[in-house]
């Protein structure tokens, strides 16, 4: 497949995804309801599954199972997400039926921010070969920090740039519907919703320290790395609202997530010397997580003394 062909088809797909999302079946601010949110990460996910057909057609089997692995990894990763996602709404009272809109200009910001850390990345890897190794040791120790609950805290309170933010300008106290500024008189305002999507993209940013790496073990074809990355991105909306009140239940995926993270780590320090092949990958990926969500069915926390 070419190259700019390529990259042409995937910009018009989600640029004309994105339009539909926001431009014509949200445009009112509403409460984003469980039925709805199953469509469109159903939908989302179709797209995604739709474009790997199409890299298996045009690419080839072995760079179809690499964004496949680098697709599931990233929406496992995203998990994270969803629960800073519930605390940051929750910590600034965010009404129900503004959030759909706040998360849709979030994850545009984390696109931008994804394109520019992923081409920092290939771009050192194919210079300096070594640096594999650093992300490798990296994704182990943030394993280890996932298995043992030591992973990043986030505290919307204490992000700087929302502290910054606020001595430039002036941020009214009440919600004004679904307005990021409003004027009064002849003084702009921002109003909480900035606020909140400031604290949104900065924290997707924490995130992306992780998750790039971890799909950078996968493979190092921008293509393939920069599109599973906003398909798992671009999914992480609709998911959110349709898993919001369900995700506690799957309390031992952190501990599979650290497995994988020490598996791809393990996988970047050995591949001077040693290959895994993507397909043992991509099944060591599917099979680890899979068995952390049963677990987590069959274990509910009710049913245990911890």
């Amino acid at each position: 497949m070419n190259n700019i062909f390529a990259w042409t088809v995937f910009g018009i797909l989600v640029c004309g995804m994105m339009f539909l999302d926001l431009g014509v079946f949200n445009r009112k601010a509403h409460e984003v309801k469980i039925k709805e949110a199953l469509i469109w990460s159903g939908l989302w996910i179709g797209l995604a599954f739709l474009f790997n057909l199409g890299i298996l057609i045009f690419r080839g089997h072995e760079m179809a199972m690499k964004f496949l692995a680098g697709y599931l990894l990233e929406e496992s990763l995203s998990v994270d997400n969803l629960f800073v996602f519930l605390l940051i709404f929750n910590f600034f009272k965010v009404p129900s039926h503004y959030q759909h809109k706040t998360l849709y200009w979030g994850i545009m910001g984390a696109i931008i921010f994804r394109i520019i850390f992923i081409a920092a990345g290939v771009t050192l890897i194919s210079r300096f070969h070594w640096i594999l190794y650093i992300f490798g040791a990296l994704l182990i120790v943030t394993a280890y920090k996932l298995a043992f609950g030591e992973e990043k805290e986030v505290d919307p309170a204490k992000n700087p740039l929302v502290k910054i933010f606020r001595k430039f300008m002036p941020v009214t106290e009440d919600y004004e519907h679904e307005k990021f500024f409003v004027l009064r008189g002849e003084k702009k305002y921002a109003t909480p919703l900035v606020v909140v999507l400031l604290v949104i993209a900065t924290t997707d940013i924490v995130f992306a320290m992780d998750s790039i790496p971890a799909v950078l073990g996968i493979t190092t074809d921008s293509f393939v790395v920069y599109t599973s990355n906003i398909f798992a991105v671009l999914g992480l909306r609709s998911i959110f609202f349709a898993l919001a009140g369900l995700m506690r239940l799957f309390r031992y995926l952190n501990y599979g997530l650290s497995v994988v993270l020490a598996f791809i780590g393990v996988k970047m320090l050995v591949s001077g010397f040693f290959y895994i092949p993507v397909g043992v990958a991509l099944v060591a990926v599917a099979s680890i997580l899979g068995i952390s969500i049963l677990i987590s069915v069959l274990r509910p926390a009710s049913g245990l003394g911890s």
